[in-house]
């Protein structure tokens, strides 16, 4: 590096340091990466909806760092027979208005997923497992299942309770107005600004102990380089998601902290394979094919096996990713260390395209989101030339998050980049490749519209099985068959990143939720 280099970048810290300082103590500002669509906790099954929603509102049971189920407003929960699971309530907790959170208070979050209109990606894959619910005593829930099903407190981790006081009549408007956005969480809502910034300000009764930052302000930062700048101008205090080209200057540079740990998160290719013709494939002079090719087996493992996941890796992702066969990371539930990434095969892909009747190819336009993953428009990018190389003449489409998960959930595209975070493999197969069947909340990100009778009767049997070992056999094997469909195509897990100004603390998470509570003064 240059010495007017090094001047200049000595100077930006200082100003930053300077401009950290003139804020109240009190006070912390975090750039999110991705745009918050509402703060109604039951409207979108998206992370940075559900992180958001995380600082004013509370589930049964949390989730520690490290992925591990612990207690939350539920202190302890167990299964009193083969399909009832009872909670057992925390006594004292208050909601923001004052009011005491009670078993009502569950029944009636519970219910509500169901009742959300227009949601473009539901809850209710968590939710329409539950029968029936019973109300003990006010600190006492118990919920009936039709067949056994282990792991219920995994899915209550993402459903969040609301005052049924105050939300009983409300729309999702309501919570982003601030109207019904009354939680038990760690903060109170102040403001929401969509597109702009979440602000709130800290509960002294929080059940879990009052927060070190008197008033938190969520900035909505989705471009890279402007979340990146506002760090080092000091208008925020720290960052998630940062940047792959910036992490080796931050990680060198005193001024500033960083932390880091694989995520959850899995990166894939999702495919029209319901309809047999799909939009956005065509010949190569834009006429559209008699059939699907995505269809095809064959098909789908010669485009798998265009992919160099190993350059991925490296060069686009620079580092900050592992390449996978798997649909979740290893060691959790319905990880298959056999399933090792496919291996680039240039040759093989091609030979694949001639068997199934496309020795030249076709046309195909991939889409995917330019806000929402690590690097996500670069890597939609460099697959398009990988394919191309294997005689797919692609274009590439990106977009917003508030735009593509909308038109991805009404089938719009043909090839799309999706990620998915989960700890578990039955869990997360039952949202993206069960059969869609909104009666029982199965499919709800299947927007490929695959479906395979053989796959929902495994994953309905890790389901039910509450013996650790049964479970994790069915459900590696409803991810093997899954992968030797090719019903989706892997790509890698990637890391997550977090970056803050010298003087605070953050202890990476598996699940890449940004919690601002979390943040302590060093």
């Amino acid at each position: 590096m240059s010495t007017l280099l090094r001047l200049v970048y000595a100077a930006v810290f200082a100003c930053a340091l300077t401009a950290a300082q003139a804020r109240d103590a009190d006070d912390l500002v975090v750039g999110f990466a991705a745009d918050v669509s509402s703060l109604d906790p039951h409207f979108l099954n998206a992370v940075p909806n559900v992180a958001a929603a995380a600082h004013i509102f509370d589930a049964l049971v949390h989730v520690d760092p490290d992925g591990k189920l612990v207690p939350g407003l539920a202190l302890s929960w167990q299964a009193v027979d083969p399909t009832t699971w009872e909670f057992k309530l925390r006594r004292g907790v208050k909601f923001h208005d004052g009011s005491e959170f009670t078993a009502e208070d569950v029944v009636f979050s519970l219910d509500r997923p169901a009742k959300v209109v227009n949601s473009p990606g539901p809850f209710t894959s968590y939710t329409r497992q539950i029968a029936a619910k019973q109300v003990v005593d006010a600190y006492t829930v118990r919920l009936k299942t039709p067949a056994p099903y282990g792991p219920l407190p995994l899915d209550l981790t993402t459903i969040y309770m609301v005052s049924k006081k105050a939300a009983a009549q409300a729309s999702t408007e309501d919570f982003n107005a601030g109207r019904a956005a009354v939680g038990t969480g760690p903060f109170k809502f102040v403001a929401f600004r969509r597109g702009e910034s979440i602000e709130l300000a800290r509960n002294d009764a929080y059940w879990g102990g009052k927060p070190a930052w008197q008033r938190v302000t969520l900035r909505l930062l989705t471009n890279d380089a402007a979340r990146t700048a506002a760090l080092l101008a000091g208008d925020v205090d720290a960052i998630e998601a940062v940047p792959t080209p910036d992490i080796a200057r931050f990680k060198s540079n005193p001024a500033f902290r960083l932390e880091q740990k694989v995520s959850w998160r899995t990166i894939f290719w999702q495919m029209d394979l319901s309809r047999d013709q799909t939009p956005f494939v065509t010949d190569k002079a834009g006429r559209p094919l008699p059939h699907n090719p995505l269809r095809d087996l064959r098909v789908r493992q010669a485009l798998s096996k265009a992919i160099n996941r190993q350059a991925l890796v490296e060069r686009t992702m620079e580092g900050l990713a592992i390449a996978t066969g798997n649909i979740v990371i290893p060691g959790i539930v319905g990880h298959v260390d056999a399933l090792a990434p496919e291996p680039y095969d240039l040759a093989g892909a091609k030979r694949l395209l001639a068997e199934a009747g496309y020795p030249d190819g076709f046309a195909l336009t991939l889409h995917g989101p330019n806000n929402r993953y690590v690097n996500d428009e670069q890597v939609v990018q460099t697959v398009a030339q990988m394919l191309t190389r294997a005689g797919i003449a692609t274009r590439v489409e990106t977009m917003p998050l508030s735009s593509y998960f909308g038109r991805a959930r009404a089938g719009e595209f043909s090839f799309a980049l999706l990620g998915w975070g989960s700890l578990a493999g039955d869990s997360a197969l039952r949202s993206l490749l069960a059969t869609p069947n909104p009666d029982i909340g199965w499919g709800g990100f299947n927007w490929g519209r695959y479906s395979n009778a053989e796959l929902d009767k495994l994953v309905r049997a890790a389901l039910g099985e509450t013996d650790a070992a049964r479970r994790a056999d069915f459900a590696g094997r409803a991810v093997q068959l899954a992968m030797a469909e090719r019903a989706l195509i892997p790509l890698y897990h990637q890391y997550a990143t977090w970056v803050m100004r010298k003087g605070l603390a953050y202890r990476a998470r598996v699940d890449e939720f940004t919690l601002a509570q979390f943040f302590h003064p060093q």
